[in-house]
Parts: structure tokens; C-alpha cells; sequence
């Protein structure tokens, strides 16, 4: 052998050996960044992990908050349709007052109408008001007079004639 050849032979062998050296480093490192890369994926599923039961929790409040918040809309509509219930009740007692209203008024008007004793000057109005405002008159019947100026035993906020309570008012005795 030549030493041309014993030289590109030791050349080559170096070259070679480099190469190795090259490859072994680069696999070391990589094996070192891939050990790096699942130590960081690691800590974050870790953190995921916390985060996720932070997060279900959150969600269990906010199902509690909103299965309060259907209960107390619930809560008020039944209350809604009770008042409702309750002022069509009130609607009605008010309506059948008003027409027993009408009729007691119609017939203490024929009972003064028949009646020689009761005065037919007019000094009483279609309520059965007379002049004077503290009394009213229909015949021997005679009520008292609320300082509103309506019948005793009514409600003037009302204004429907009731006492407030869904029956008919009170007569005076």
C-alpha cells in the first residue's frame, strides 16, 4: 500500500468516525429534547387537570345559580297566576255586587215610589242622596253617609261601590 492510500484510508476512517460522533450527538440531543418535551407535556396536562375540576366546578355553580333562578321564575309565575286568579275573582264579586247593588237600589226607588210618606219633591237624587250630605234616605231606610260622600262601608279607592274585601257593602242599620 501506498501511502496515498494509507492516508485517504485514515481520512476516510476520521471522516467516518465524525460522521458517528455527528450522528450520536444529534440522536443524544434529541433524546434529551424528546425527554424535555414530555416532562413540559407532563406539566401541562397536570395543570389541564386542575384547570378541568376549577372548571367543573364552575359549572356546578353556574347549573345551581340557574336552577335557583328557574325555581324563583316558577315561584313567580305561580304567584302571577294566582293574582290573576284572585283579581278575576275580585272582578266578578265586584260585578255581582254592582248588580245587587242595582237591584236593592232599584227596589228601595219603588218602595219610595209607593210609599204616601216619602216626600216626592225631588229633594232626593237616583242614588237616594238627599240635601243633606251626612244622610241618605229611600223611604223609612235611612244610611249613613261615608265622609267621601258614597255609601257607608265602601271603598272609595275601589270605585266600584265594594268594600274592598269581594262582598257587597255594608247597609247602614
Amino acid at each position: 500500500m501506498t501511502d496515498n492510500a494509507v492516508i485517504w484510508i485514515v481520512v476516510a476512517v476520521a471522516v467516518l468516525a465524525l460522521v458517528a460522533a455527528a450522528v450520536y450527538l444529534q440522536r443524544s440531543r434529541g433524546e434529551k429534547q424528546a425527554v424535555r418535551a414530555r416532562e413540559r407535556a407532563q406539566a401541562i396536562r397536570a395543570e389541564a387537570e386542575s384547570d378541568r375540576v376549577a372548571v367543573q366546578r364552575r359549572e356546578a355553580e353556574a347549573a345551581r345559580i340557574d336552577a335557583e333562578a328557574r325555581l324563583a321564575q316558577a315561584e313567580a309565575d305561580a304567584r302571577a297566576a294566582d293574582a290573576a286568579e284572585l283579581q278575576a275573582r275580585a272582578r266578578e264579586r265586584a260585578e255581582e255586587a254592582s248588580t245587587h247593588r242595582s237591584e236593592v237600589d232599584h227596589r228601595l226607588r219603588e218602595a219610595d215610589a209607593l210609599d204616601p210618606d216619602v216626600p216626592g219633591d225631588g229633594r232626593t237624587d237616583p242614588t237616594g242622596r238627599t240635601d243633606d250630605p251626612s244622610r241618605t234616605h229611600h223611604g223609612d231606610h235611612v244610611d249613613p253617609v261615608d265622609r267621601d260622600g258614597g255609601p257607608a262601608g265602601t271603598d272609595p279607592r275601589l270605585g266600584d261601590g265594594t268594600d274592598g274585601r269581594g262582598g257587597v257593602p255594608r247597609q247602614g242599620r
